[in-house]
């Protein structure tokens, strides 16, 4: 049977798989960039580089996700009913309490990061502090806190580093294959071909990688924190809030997206099924009507 357990297995798996397939993916961006270039020392250079990412992405994503996010860090004198919420919720879920971050943004949203509980951050815009009261954000909080405990922040922090490169990589070598100015008359055109098409979708594995990280864990998490705050409705009233937020952050990319408790774009189009295939996050009427039907 599942249990919460499992789940911290799972993502410890899912983690060492996505640092694989990335190791992979880049060295076959190596390859064909020493095949069509006829350079050997790119495919050297990018086992080499593949690897450093691995060891950068598992130590230091934390820390580049809050960067990339802008985020502050704040003290206890600075915002104390803020860190005063976390230490209470952080002892009743039995784990270490996490750096608190702020990040300077009117669009209400959250995250947490890090690579386990001892060296585990949640961040909160303004704008979520200034438009929910103290049990809604008593509840994003227990969220973040179970995205922490459940070992969620691991696999879904390493993401933001490797799916970042990834995209980036496609393109450099993209924009090679088209201004290298290589002389390709003695290639396998096959080769060619598969080189210039991975090329065209390095971005859309990237995406895909991110998709992997099952966005199942938005529920669990949901489920979590209702149980750790024991007021289900607290949570359910903050994402109603925050989903009816239609503005996107001001600053974000693709790559820190899934790390927030809901879409940092803003509103996605209702209905559309791509939106729906490629979102991060389940729909918010969703999460709010499974926990509704919680019983706590």
């Amino acid at each position: 049977m599942a249990s919460l357990y499992t789940h911290r297995a799972e993502n410890v798996r899912k983690t060492w798989l996505l640092m694989t397939v990335f190791f992979l993916l880049v060295i076959a961006i190596g390859f064909g960039a020493a095949y069509y270039f006829d350079t050997p020392w790119i495919l050297y250079g990018a086992a080499g580089f593949a690897v450093s990412m691995n060891i950068v992405a598992y130590w230091n994503s934390a820390s580049i996700a809050l960067s990339s996010a802008r985020a502050r860090k704040v003290s206890y004198e600075e915002l104390p009913e803020l860190h005063r919420a976390v230490e209470n919720l952080a002892i009743t879920a039995g784990l270490p309490k996490p750096e608190v971050y702020v990040i300077d943004d009117p669009a209400p949203n959250a995250f947490a990061t890090g690579r386990d509980p001892k060296h585990s951050a949640i961040a909160v815009t303004t704008g979520l502090l200034a438009m929910l009261d103290k049990t809604e954000l008593e509840g994003v909080l227990a969220h973040e806190l179970s995205h922490i405990g459940n070992r969620d922040i691991l696999v879904m922090t390493v993401a933001v580093v490797l799916v970042g490169v990834i995209a980036v990589l496609g393109d450099i070598a993209w924009r090679m294959s088209v201004f290298g100015g290589s002389d390709n008359n003695n290639k396998n055109p096959v080769m060619i071909i598969a080189f210039i098409v991975g090329m065209i979708f390095a971005p859309i594995a990237a995406q895909l990688m991110q998709l992997a990280i099952s966005r199942k864990r938005e529920f669990l998490a949901d489920a979590s924190g209702a149980l750790l705050t024991r007021y289900p409705d607290g949570l359910s009233r903050a994402l109603a809030k925050i989903g009816g937020y239609s503005a996107p952050m001001q600053h974000t990319s693709s790559a820190t997206a899934h790390l927030f408790i809901s879409n940092p774009f803003g509103k996605s189009q209702k209905g559309n099924f791509v939106a729906k295939l490629f979102a991060t996050h389940p729909p918010v009427e969703e999460r709010i009507a499974a926990l509704q039907s919680l019983h706590v």
